[in-house]
């Protein structure tokens, strides 16, 4: 009588793992995962502002960080108004008007970068940050008074030409010191980066202008 059962029980085995088998083959392999990397998104990549505030986060900055930035800024700031004061002149030096539209073309976006910088580290810009300088090496950067901003404004185009390249000199002369000066005593990569970029154009630019001052 057991022989019967046990055939029994040996074929319903059978028939189970048969059915299992099947079950198994007819479900689909599972996709590998898709890394986020390789996913298609519709979002922009970040602009250079964007991009400025996450390096500068990135990688940590000490108080000469911040402080050349917020002075750099109010620097920054003051040569475009020199340079939008001389271009709202007539009669200027046709060289003259060239580099005083390419210095407010390139100092507008590094205020731009350095304030996202400051905005990454959780710093605020006071209201009158455009005329307040924090410790610039021991002088005032090369900033002009406010009587030099009025002998700019009120001179005519031929005068204002070589005044403006002289005034821009020492404002160059200055920007290059304070950039030195976070060189040597920034933490953060970014700003570091910057104030060598500037020491660069600038120094070039002194150069330029020194050569140009002979002719005017």
């Amino acid at each position: 009588m057991y022989a019967p059962k046990r055939a029994l029980a040996a074929s319903a085995l059978t028939i189970a793992l048969a059915l299992t088998g099947c079950s198994a083959a007819s479900e689909p392999a599972t996709s590998p995962s898709i890394s986020s990397s390789s996913t298609p998104t519709t979002e922009s990549a970040p602009s250079p502002v964007e991009s400025s505030a996450g390096a500068a986060e990135a990688t940590g900055y000490n108080q000469d960080d911040v402080m050349f930035a917020m002075n750099m800024i109010a620097h920054h700031q003051q040569a475009i108004e020199m340079s939008d004061t001389l271009l709202a002149k007539s009669g200027v030096d046709d060289r003259v008007t060239e580099l005083a539209e390419r210095i407010r073309a390139a100092q507008q976006p590094e205020i731009e970068q350095m304030t996202a910088m400051l905005e990454g580290w959780g710093v605020e810009m006071s209201d009158d940050a455009s005329g307040t300088h924090h410790d610039m090496g021991g002088g005032d950067g090369g900033m002009m008074s406010e009587s030099d901003m009025a002998l700019l404004e009120e001179a005519p185009g031929s005068e204002a030409s070589r005044l403006f390249v002289e005034q821009m000199i020492m404002h160059h002369d200055g920007a290059v010191e304070m950039a030195e000066a976070e060189v040597d005593a920034g933490q953060n990569a970014y700003a570091v980066e910057l104030a060598e970029r500037i020491i660069s154009d600038q120094s070039s630019e002194i150069a330029e202008m020194e050569a140009l001052l002979d002719e005017l």
